[in-house]
């Protein structure tokens, strides 16, 4: 086999930073930030936005989502097009 054509592959945390969840996994990443642990090691720290933690799928928490809002930006555009092309003819 050639020399250094597979990336290192170590142990690395990962943190939720929403919820402030920490795993550690193995990864190929390298990231320049790091963290210790509660075993006392140094590890690599990759954050991450969503997690199992934080990701409704697997919470059970919905998230609000204005839609009203939209739909209402949606047909003042609309009727602004229908407004436009009626004056147009």
């Amino acid at each position: 086999m050639k020399k250094d054509t597979h990336p290192e592959y170590q142990e690395v945390v990962f943190q939720d930073s929403s919820s402030d969840f920490k795993f550690i996994t193995r990864s190929t990443m390298k990231p320049t930030d790091t963290i210790t642990m509660e075993d006392g090691k140094t590890y690599p720290l990759v954050k991450i936005e969503v997690s199992s933690a934080s990701h409704p799928f697997y919470t059970g928490k919905n998230m609000f989502i204005d839609t009203a809002g939209r739909v209402e930006k949606f047909r003042s555009r609309y009727a602004k097009k229908e407004q436009n092309s009626a004056n147009k003819e």
